[in-house]
């Protein structure tokens, strides 16, 4: 059987002689899928989902208790998605390699894509990648990621289907020595509509603590997947930041994935019913 990586299935890849293979035929595929064409309207994915290194990286020089902490990935994002999309019957997309080999919410373009330290962390690997080097990255890793969620939007623009995008992350509770007090966060940028509706619902919740756009927010300098997936398409969508500490174990995911696949919904019929979207 052939590799799904092989030249046939990624055409776009630039001939190998050029640029050096980085994922081993037995090494994970850049993506996983859950509940493929499932009826839902909701579509989630989750950009920093593992921490995987390749192989062919030694683990980029860092230790692998730096490997374990957010500088590699977004904790328990991955566990509180699936949980989502089983309760939703939504169709999830998780990218499996770590953001400290190429940050999959983030423009190739840009220097924080590749970065050459986390926090205050050196990437020892990442200092002074050849663009051979970072066209493989971008070739096995970043763009069939991404041609992943495009295909599926484009599928379901193409069968008439509407279409919400969630983006799911997960935040440190102290970030370089100052504390975040909120349980969860909704971002966006140009289009508000459904993080509002949500947050309204999340704000109601007794107990909880919610950024409005906290404790970051979605720009076309700092992400790719809303701005790419969600705005161009003019999508509703939503980046839901959770804190980790909340989390990182199975009942904190069980509880934050009951309580999402349960508002979600809610915060469409809202827009439904206020007239800001149409009814599916």
């Amino acid at each position: 059987m052939k590799s799904g990586r092989d030249e046939a299935a990624w055409p776009e890849r630039a001939p190998m002689n050029r640029t050096p293979r980085l994922l081993a035929a037995d090494e994970p595929e850049p993506v996983t899928a859950q509940n493929e064409n499932a009826a839902s309207p909701f579509l989630i994915v989750v950009d920093h989902a593992g921490n995987r290194i390749p192989r062919a990286l030694g683990r980029l020089g860092v230790a692998e208790a730096e490997c374990a902490r957010h500088i590699a990935w977004d904790i328990g994002a991955a566990e509180v998605s699936r949980r989502m999309a089983d309760a939703l019957s939504a169709t999830l997309l998780l990218q499996n390699y770590s953001r400290l080999v190429i940050d999959c919410n983030r423009s190739p373009e840009v220097d924080s894509s590749i970065p050459e330290i986390s926090e205050l962390t050196s990437i020892p690997g990442n200092l002074g990648v050849s663009e051979a080097q970072k066209a493989a990255r971008v070739a096995e890793i970043f763009r069939p990621y991404h041609d992943r969620i495009a295909a599926e939007l484009d599928r379901r623009r193409e069968a008439g289907r509407p279409t919400l995008l969630i983006a799911m992350h997960s935040f440190t509770p102290v970030f370089k020595g100052v504390a975040r007090p909120w349980h969860a966060g909704a971002l966006y940028n140009r289009d508000p509509r459904l993080a509002h509706a949500l947050m309204a619902l999340l704000k109601g919740e007794a107990g909880l603590c919610v950024g409005d756009n906290e404790p970051y927010s979605v720009s076309d300098a700092t992400d790719y997947t809303i701005p790419v997936h969600g705005e161009r398409r003019g999508l509703l969508h939503v980046e839901i930041e959770i804190r980790q500490d909340l989390i990182a174990d199975e009942a904190g995911q069980r509880l934050w994935g009951a309580l999402l696949a349960r508002l979600l919904p809610r915060a469409y019929r809202a827009l439904v019913s206020d007239g800001a979207v149409g009814a599916a």
